[in-house]
């Protein structure tokens, strides 16, 4: 038989699947996981089956097939539904389809190869060979006994020399190279002992050995009534052994296995079986939506609900008839910060049927939580972007809770979008597939108003308040009147009556640190990353000058390094945000929230019960205090600074600043007591403000389409982006000039003349170099077709193997975002 594997070695310029023999003595299985001989100097590597054929069936007079070593796994880990899927992701977000894998499988399940060398028998060095690393590794390993683990040899010898000269030893011959695999998390067991005769021959010898071996004749009366028993169990109540359990064996009395541990479902409190009350408009888009997951094919629907309106109750609702239809679903959320306020009302609901998985979970915890999901006790799947890929039997139902928030888009490869995953695997599995949101993305509304998706609306919040009204604050208004403040007088005046009625606040900026950047008053220069294109921030907290991005850190200088001048702060963050807010309320408690007051001690929830049971005041935080929270007694909230991300080089900024502000005015009054949000701006009079303000979502969206169609971006055209990177600033354009002179010959060649694709750049990226790297783009305005990805992934392909741009290195995106 011919197993077709994808090797888990293979880069993208030479993924595909390669053809190995079975031999007589494995049965293997598509999903299977097995170690492999590759390349020239057959290195043993992972791969995983993707089908089996009868012999002949490919290049019956080629070259002998190399065999299968071993197989990894036991049984299929991936199903045939999920080998297509990452062959999905495979082709539509150009990576390899072992990353493809990796994204589908949790890491616990991933095993670490293992490289163990070995001097060949009657080994000698030669002096006529000039090779001093390899002459001292080689003497090494003399000393090492003859044989050492590529660990051990790394400790000793510099990473890039140690493979050169290790290479180099075995195209001489001189050393063997061995390769194993280690789990990085092993299934948990136990020893089970199981009866191996009739119970009558076994009460037989329990009886007759009463005074002779009480303990076996208790052991065997056990197991007699059992069966079979845990060995741990019965040395407990029989008082046996291992030694007693191992005696009996020999007898041919009982025979030991191991089996596996299923982990016990986390503590979760019991099941709500209460129905859930729903308006009027919930029941109407709870009544269209679950009509639509009876069809055989349900396809995929937008859940549009202002802020407060209770699509958590319709899903709920939903995921109800699912369970009742003995079905799975999955839930996805953007953010971890919103994961635990919402499983204490799923656990409240579905109790220990639910499973949590995002990547805050420690590597054996998702493992095990993958293993409850795999085996069904979960059927209910809560968690961040990867959650998409879990494997729940019989899958009827996928959310995909704020379906407009970017970290759904992952930024390594696989660069895959969990909407777009999730509306394939629907598809693919006749599930229903639920995209919810106050204020959706132009591209999934666009397919709800032209028909390619179900569309349901909620204009109403659940308890029947308005929204809260928002009123803008012109910041040039501030400045002129002698405020320099990033609190407006207005806001001050709101904290203060807010504090008066012992209510409280949420302020938003999505700024993190003390200020922008540093400039001197005296020449203009800004202390700068040295590894990335970007100024550094200042931290008052630790007086330190930080890079956001690589994570460079250095002591803030007391004068300009170029001239000596003093040093100003230029723009604002959430510390010194903390500060004046200190200053202008004294004594009033404060809780800050951002990247560096989240950690694994203070984690996302223990703040935000701190906030909920101390009532402190004032929250202030970045985006993970803008959505999803529901805090009754917050009646205000306040964006800061709502250009922050009006003007960002990004297509998507309107949608994105519109979605903040809306999102951020949406956490106040979501209770009895009402609310209002305030809206701090320098462009007052900006047309996508105004909307956010009103909270018209609708005014938004007719405004913002006609501009994307101009400009040739979603949802009337897909931009594919070929990023280029590379330590030599010159090489990397001189490449990216190269590709695009390759790709304008091939756009315009007779076999692609049909496609729709404009080609702009290259151009620097939005941070030209990250931790000295340079960048540049060619972006493709285009229908994205499959053609056109192929023709992309040939391209890069066939660039990574040019020889003249050895050191550039290139990956593609979808309406990735910088």
């Amino acid at each position: 038989m011919i197993a077709r594997i994808a090797v888990a070695s293979a880069v993208f310029s030479m993924d595909k699947p390669f053809d190995y023999r079975i031999p007589d003595s494995l049965t293997l299985q598509p999903g299977q996981r097995v170690r492999v001989p590759f390349g020239a100097s057959n290195r043993r590597t992972e791969g995983i089956v993707l089908a089996v054929m009868p012999d002949g069936a490919e290049r019956p007079d080629g070259p002998a097939f190399k065999p299968v070593e071993a197989a990894l796994d036991p049984e299929p880990l991936l199903s045939r539904a999920a080998l297509h899927l990452a062959a999905f992701v495979r082709e539509r977000y150009f990576c390899t389809f072992y990353d493809a894998v990796r994204a589908i499988l949790p890491a616990g399940v991933w095993f670490q190869p293992r490289d163990r060398y070995t001097l060949a028998e009657n080994a000698a060095w030669d002096d006529r060979w000039r090779n001093p690393a390899a002459q001292a590794v080689f003497q090494t390993l003399q000393t090492l006994g003859g044989a050492a683990e590529e660990s051990a040899l790394r400790a000793q010898f510099e990473a890039e020399a140690l493979q050169r000269a290790l290479q180099y030893l075995r195209q001489k011959k001189l050393v063997t190279c061995e390769t194993s695999h280690r789990r990085r998390v092993n299934d948990k067991t136990e020893r089970i002992a199981v009866l191996a005769v009739p119970a009558e021959e076994a009460r037989r010898f329990a009886q007759s050995h009463q005074a002779s071996a009480p303990v076996q004749a208790a052991a065997m009366e056990l197991l007699a009534t059992l069966g079979e028993c845990a060995c741990k169990e019965l040395c407990y109540y029989a008082g046996a052994t291992s030694a007693t359990l191992r005696r009996l064996e020999k007898l041919e009395l009982l025979t030991l296995r191991e089996q596996e541990v299923l982990p016990p479902p986390p503590p979760a409190a019991a099941a709500d079986p209460k129905p859930l009350l729903l308006t009027p408009q919930q029941q109407a888009a709870y009544d269209s939506l679950s009509a639509r997951l009876q069809d055989a094919s349900p396809g995929t629907a937008l859940l549009y609900g202002v802020t407060g309106s209770g699509k958590t109750a319709v899903y709920l609702r939903l995921i109800d008839d699912c369970l009742t239809a003995g079905r799975g679903a999955i839930v996805l959320v953007p953010e971890i910060a919103l994961t635990p306020q919402l499983l204490r009302q799923f656990s409240a609901r579905y109790g220990a049927r639910v499973a949590v998985l995002h990547s805050a979970l420690r590597i054996s915890e998702r493992y095990e939580t993958w293993k409850r999901i795999r085996s069904g006790d979960a059927d209910v799947v809560l968690g961040t972007r990867s959650a998409v890929f879990a494997p729940v039997r019989d899958l009827g139902l996928l959310i995909v809770d704020e379906e407009q928030e970017h970290t759904y888009q992952s930024e390594n490869a696989p660069r895959y979008h969990a909407r777009e995953v999730a509306i394939y695997r629907g598809a693919q599995e006749h599930a229903l597939t639920v995209l919810g949101s106050a204020t959706p993305t132009v591209e999934s509304m666009y397919r709800a108003v032209t028909g390619a998706f179900g569309l349901c609306r909620i204009t109403e919040r659940y308890n029947g308040r308005p929204l809260p009204p928002v009123e803008i604050v012109d910041m040039k208004r501030e400045l002129r009147e002698g405020n320099a403040s990033i609190i407006s007088e207005p806001l001050l005046l709101a904290l203060r009556e807010n504090l008066r009625l012992g209510q409280q606040s949420i302020l938003y900026l999505n700024r993190r640190g003390t200020s922008r950047m540093l400039a001197c008053v005296e020449c203009g220069s800004v202390p700068m990353c040295p590894g990335c294109s970007l100024p550094l921030t200042y931290h008052h907290a630790n007086g330190r000058l930080m890079c956001h991005i690589c994570g460079h850190s250095e002591p803030m200088p007391a004068r300009c390094p170029v001239c000596g001048g003093h040093l100003r702060q230029i723009g604002c963050g959430t510390q010194r945000v903390e500060e004046q807010l200190q200053n202008l309320l004294p004594g009033v408690g404060v809780l800050r929230m951002d990247a560096d007051t989240v950690s694994a001690v203070n984690t996302h929830e223990k703040l935000f019960r701190r906030f909920r049971e101390e009532r402190i005041p004032i929250l202030l935080g970045t985006q993970m205090v803008a959505k999803g929270l529901d805090f009754e007694n917050v009646t205000l909230s306040a964006v800061l600074d709502a250009d922050l991300s009006l003007y960002a080089s990004d297509y998507r900024a309107a949608e994105t600043t519109f979605s903040l502000i809306a999102q951020v005015a949406g956490r106040a009054g979501r209770g009895k007591l009402g609310g209002r949000a305030i809206l701090q701006t320098m462009t007052p009079q900006n047309q996508t403000i105004r909307f956010a303000a009103e909270q018209n979502y609708d005014a938004f969206f007719e405004a913002e389409l006609p501009l994307r169609q101009l400009r040739g971006c979603p949802p009337y055209r897909d931009l594919l982006t070929v990023t280029f990177h590379g330590r030599e600033e010159e090489r990397v354009w001189q490449a990216a000039l190269a590709f695009r002179a390759r790709l304008d010959g091939l756009l315009h060649s007779e076999f692609y003349r049909g496609e729709t694709a404009a080609v702009l750049g290259p151009a620097p990226a939005s941070v030209a170099r990250i931790n000295y790297h340079y960048r540049c783009r060619l972006t493709l305005s285009c229908v994205n077709t499959r053609r056109l990805r192929e023709l992309l992934a040939f391209l890069v392909r066939e660039f990574a193997k040019d020889r003249s741009f050895r050191g550039v290195g290139a990956f593609v995106d979808v309406n990735g975002r910088e």
